[in-house]
């Protein structure tokens, strides 16, 4: 990377301001999308403010291997955006959410251009955001080249306000179990079941069923049948 263009996208990054996140996390098991409002100063015009307005659709979060980490992918970025991605990718380790698979996409674009100052201009799109009321809603001050590197800011922020609550509600569900916690899990869930079955005769048939659904039949045969056996005395 020259100097150039380093420049290029940290000018677009120091000179981004959110104004408002949206107030909603990113969807844990399912897909989520952002409406953006993007507004920016004309570079050679003076009085004149650009507003984008699209969206960001964040698919369902992927747990991936270290190795699948640099196929994060950005759909409809630019090369500034994707090499600003590159740096938080390498200095931003601790934020684990990212590492799950993103895409990004801009959707359901437009932009118009407004006479007047940038803080009137915000002031207005605040209120049209408002009177909305949609959680998923966000605005940001920020440039008018590279402005897509302004919305990889604003996803980023969202991505670490999301973080805590995605891991947590995957936690829940086991995601980040290895093969061997999965597999301790179900022996302990079948030591229940034993215990069960052991003083309800009839719960035995459950436990054989459970075995033969988590592939630990052969496993527990000899102890299952002594289970059978030990009912009938």
């Amino acid at each position: 990377m020259d100097t150039n263009d380093h420049f290029d996208f940290w000018y677009a990054v120091n000179n981004t301001e959110i104004i408002r996140l949206p107030d909603r996390h990113l969807e844990t098991f399912g897909a989520t999308t952002l409406h953006y409002h993007l507004i920016s100063e004309l570079m050679d015009v003076s009085n004149q403010v650009r507003v984008r307005e699209g969206q960001l659709q964040a698919h369902q979060p992927q747990i991936v291997t270290p190795e699948a980490y640099a196929e994060t992918f950005l759909e409809g970025f630019g090369e500034e955006a994707a090499r600003y991605i590159e740096w938080l990718k390498e200095h931003e380790q601790d934020v684990r959410i990212l590492q799950y698979g993103y895409r990004l996409r801009q959707q359901a674009y437009s932009e118009h251009v407004i006479s007047g100052e940038v803080r009137g201009v915000v002031d207005r799109v605040k209120e049209q955001v408002e009177t909305r009321n949609d959680p998923l809603s966000a605005i940001v001050v920020g440039v008018d080249d590279p402005w897509d590197v302004c919305l990889v800011k604003l996803f980023w922020e969202v991505i670490r306000r999301s973080a805590r609550t995605n891991i947590r509600e995957m936690q829940s569900r086991h995601l980040f179990d290895t093969a061997e916690d999965r597999r301790q899990r179900l022996r302990t869930e079948i030591e229940k079941l034993f215990l069960e079955a052991s003083r309800n005769p009839e719960l035995v048939e459950h436990l054989g069923k459970k075995l033969q659904e988590y592939d630990m039949f052969s496993e527990y045969e000899d102890r299952f049948f002594a289970l059978i056996r030990s009912g009938r005395r």
